[in-house]
């Protein structure tokens, strides 16, 4: 999730000592996981003395950990609270088996995800060697209109939530492509028609996605499930129903158990 910078260095007047704690740990990404006190403080937009007390008291709780050069990590603490959320580890508890048997009959990156506000969050990954690059790792946040799992998730969504989507700027990244809202809303509804998403990307290499998605008892869609690989190594004649069977199996065991 990208966070809207504060100008001037200084926190907003009167803001929550909660917020700007969720500001450091917002400044970590999958491609920083490790973080120097300096920046830390530029990517929060928090002054460096704040950011120094603010993260020594996070490292105490253990939301973070300091490494033995000085900079700032992730705490296992996360962890343990991440394991008690019912959308993702609950869910994944369910998908896990059935992702496996994917897996095995793809060998490419098997992807569970649960839309989370605007984006999708990924909480779960099965992958083999040489299935190619991934853009976003486990726990990590994905737009809805530039992937798979996003527009199976969109898709199925509130009509209000989709028409203010649609009404955003919408960019394919990293292509840094346009993309228009009467494409999206033509893809949307080809979710919804077929039962299946279909997206490829040319970059960081050329890479080709099927969705579909996953229901609970009162038939709102609670998650996606994705096959992606690279382009030329996926048979979409076979492996769309064997998504959508999948797809089918684990939402008949997410009606089964309450969720």
């Amino acid at each position: 999730m990208t966070s809207t910078p504060r100008r001037g260095g200084r926190p907003a007047s009167g803001e929550p000592l909660l917020d700007r704690a969720f500001r450091l740990l917002d400044a970590f990404r999958d491609d920083a996981t490790q973080l120097t006190l300096t920046q830390l403080s530029e990517r929060a937009d928090i002054p460096l003395s704040s950011t120094l007390r603010l993260a020594q008291h996070l490292v105490r709780l253990g939301a973070l950990e300091r490494l033995g050069d000085g900079a700032f990590t992730m705490g296992l603490r996360m962890l343990e609270y991440a394991a008690l959320a019912p959308r993702g580890h609950g869910l994944r508890a369910i998908a896990l088996p059935y992702m496996e048997d994917l897996h095995r009959a793809t060998r490419q990156h098997v992807q569970l995800a649960v839309r989370e506000n605007d984006e999708a969050v990924i909480v779960e990954r099965l992958s083999a060697p040489g299935a190619g690059k991934v853009l976003y790792y486990v726990g990590g946040r994905v737009p809805l209109h530039g992937t798979g799992l996003g527009h199976v998730l969109l898709a199925h969504s509130r009509p209000e939530f989709q028409e203010s989507y649609l009404k955003r700027e919408l960019v394919l990244e990293p292509e840094h492509i346009e993309l228009t809202s009467a494409e999206l809303r033509s893809r949307l509804d080809a979710v919804r028609r077929t039962g299946v998403a279909h997206m490829s990307r040319r970059l960081p290499e050329p890479a080709t996605s099927v969705a579909a998605a996953i229901f609970d008892r009162s038939n709102a869609c609670v998650a996606a499930i994705s096959v992606l690989g690279a382009d030329g190594s996926l048979e979409k004649n076979v492996l769309e129903p064997a998504v959508v069977a999948i797809a089918l199996a684990i939402s008949r065991d997410v009606k089964r158990s309450g969720r």
